[in-house]
């Protein structure tokens, strides 16, 4: 019977066979592997193997034999003492062996350094060595006081070092109450401070992760497509929707919807435009930096879904039209040293649709083929949705309407989002897709209907729920929870105005947000949304309702909590210097970026 551990600085692995528990103090690393079945121990094996960088390869063999009976415990300790005992680099791999039948009794003359990389599989690099521990060891001639006085020290230390841990406090495991029938029209505990999460609060200024070049691209890859914004969408023009540096038109008639003196940071924000938006804000970025010889990570302000959007919906658009502006980047990009360097690995950019509109395969296919493009391959992409098979695909949230100008507005609205009356227990907001068979969004419109004293239904048909309308807004402030169906793709940006609106969203396919937005959503999808199996609604054996009445108060309370703590990291801030202290989806996204390009610098780094 084999277990295996490895220290080292993410943490131990042990075979599912045993138990293991994990202490780690500022100086020392111990771990504990129980096995109380093991009763007849008649070998014990260390091997410490020290590896360090090549080309040396250090091996220890110290071997106990002829125990006859079980020592007088049953937990076994392996110490990992960190530098200055050991070099950094070091890992420490014990392997414990408890062979069940009896080993060869005849010992090797020597130990042989391996020419190889040991195979810890052959029976043979464990056999016992009496003469090494001879010549090296004397008081191991006599095995039994050998093991005493090993046994007797290692209770000694561990005596001392569990006196010095400071006794903790019992955790319990938080578990909702059982599932009772809840009220829809939700009695709010009023609030009047938000607090905010440490994962939305900025920290030190050092830009310890790294600086960011900003390449001064041609304009035509970015402010001559913006100047030209009349022509960049085939039925109107794209020009207001680009007003306010990216943010569009302010939003005059939210004002009924939203506190008054929030109502200035509502925009009517097209989904489209991240381009723009990370744009500005990275040109303004605190650990921005002009010296390229300084630079971590390079961002190349490309607006490559403005360049190929006017083209999407063009029967006769060409597949080189399709692909022009983001072969000219490339051509730009790649005579660049920067870039040449590391064949691209520190280099992102922002591309401001779906990544499956620059997938194309074949000429007479959807989109653009820009990121199929040899130059694209190692560029960091940030999307507002990702193929989750692609690592250098991120996800970030669509933009949204609400633009915060202050840590005080973000503040203020959670709180007013946290003591909401909701009146409905669920809505859904959206229209049929007539041409596609089996539609669901058609059905959780008939759902909604049939279950009109529990669901507010708005049905999108039309321009019902175009920019200019605070429809929608209200709509998911009055409901306890949305319902978010996959939209034209598998995501959609009212996932992103449900949460901010404080409701907590209803899920139907995994891809829609938790395979999405790794950086900017829980790592608990339990936690914040409900999840319900789409083909027991469409054959009629779920119930939505029943689903979400199943939900107590105390759960509903906590769940929106959680949305509502995560609201900073759905926004997009109004100043070009961010926000004071609260960290938004813009900073979330870089400091993501940064974090990565700094793990890549690492030795041994796979991703």
């Amino acid at each position: 019977m084999v277990w295996s551990m490895e220290t080292n600085p993410t943490g131990v692995h042990v075979d599912d066979e045993a138990s293991v528990f994990h202490v780690q103090l500022p100086q020392l690393h111990i771990n504990l592997i129980t096995e109380p079945s093991v009763a007849i121990f008649n070998q014990i094996s260390y091997l410490c193997v020290h590896h360090h960088n090549p080309p040396s390869l250090r091996t220890t063999l110290i071997d106990i034999t002829d125990i006859k009976s079980p020592p007088p415990f049953d937990t076994l300790f392996h110490l990992s003492l960190p530098p200055p005992f050991f070099p950094a680099s070091w890992k420490s791999k014990i392997l414990m062996m408890f062979p069940l039948s009896n080993p060869s009794s005849s010992p090797e003359p020597q130990i042989k350094k391996p020419k190889t990389i040991l195979d810890f599989r052959r029976k043979d690099s464990f056999k016992p060595s009496k003469a090494f521990l001879a010549a090296h060891h004397p008081s191991c001639n006599r095995p039994l006081l050998c093991l005493f006085l090993s046994i007797f020290s290692i209770q000694i230390l561990v005596v001392v070092v569990f006196r010095s841990i400071p006794p903790s406090s019992h955790h319990r495991s938080h578990h909702f109450p059982a599932p009772v029938t809840s009220q829809h029209h939700l009695t709010p505990t009023l609030t009047t401070t938000a607090p905010i999460s440490a994962s939305t609060m900025k920290g030190e200024t050092s830009c310890e992760s790294g600086k960011i070049f900003v390449y001064d691209l041609p304009s035509a890859l970015n402010h001559e497509l913006v100047s030209h914004c009349d022509v960049l969408n085939p039925w109107s023009s794209s020009c207001a929707a680009l007003t306010n540096d990216g943010f569009g038109p302010v939003a005059a008639g939210i004002t009924s919807a939203v506190p008054e003196n929030l109502a200035a940071a509502w925009y009517w924000t097209d989904q489209f435009v991240t381009e723009i938006l990370f744009h500005n804000r990275i040109l303004n970025h605190k650990c921005r930096t002009k010296d390229p010889n300084n630079a971590t990570a390079f961002y190349i302000p490309f607006y490559v879904g403005l360049a190929v959007g006017k083209y999407l919906w063009l029967k006769n658009s060409s597949a080189k039209e399709r692909d022009f502006h983001c072969e000219m980047m490339l051509k730009w990009v790649q005579d660049q040293p920067y870039f040449t360097r590391n064949d691209g690995w520190d280099h992102f950019l922002t591309m401001g649709r779906i990544s499956w509109d620059f997938r194309r395969s074949k000429d007479e296919d959807w989109g653009s083929s820009c990121i199929h493009e040899p130059g694209m391959r190692n560029i960091t992409r940030l999307l507002i949705e990702r193929n989750p098979w692609d690592y250098f695909d991120v996800g970030v949230p669509y933009p949204t309407g609400f633009h915060p100008r202050s840590d005080n507005d973000v503040v203020q609205w959670q709180d007013f989002v946290r003591n909401r009356k909701r009146k409905s227990l669920f809505c859904f907001a959206g229209a049929k897709r007539s041409k596609i068979k089996n539609d669901f969004r058609g059905l959780l419109l008939n759902h909604c209907r049939n279950e009109s004293d529990s669901c507010h239904v708005v049905d999108c048909a039309g321009s019902k729920c175009s920019n200019g309308t605070s429809i929608i807004l209200e709509t998911f402030l009055d409901s306890v929870f949305c319902l978010q169906p996959r939209g034209d793709s598998f995501t959609r940006k009212s996932i992103f105005d449900c949460m901010i609106a404080g409701s907590i969203p209803v899920l139907f396919w995994k891809r829609t947000a938790y395979d999405q937005y790794e950086w900017f959503l829980p790592a608990e999808p339990e936690s914040y949304s409900v999840f319900i199996d789409r083909n027991g609604v469409k054959n009629g054996t779920t119930s939505i309702r029943k689903v979400l009445e199943r939900y107590s108060e105390d759960e509903i309370r906590r769940m929106r909590e959680r949305v509502i703590e995560y609201i900073p990291k759905f926004l997009y801030a109004r100043p070009d210097e961010g926000l004071q202290t609260i960290k938004d989806a813009f900073d979330v996204a870089i400091d993501g970026v940064l974090g990565r390009f700094k793990e890549q610098e690492q030795p041994g780094y796979k991703w």
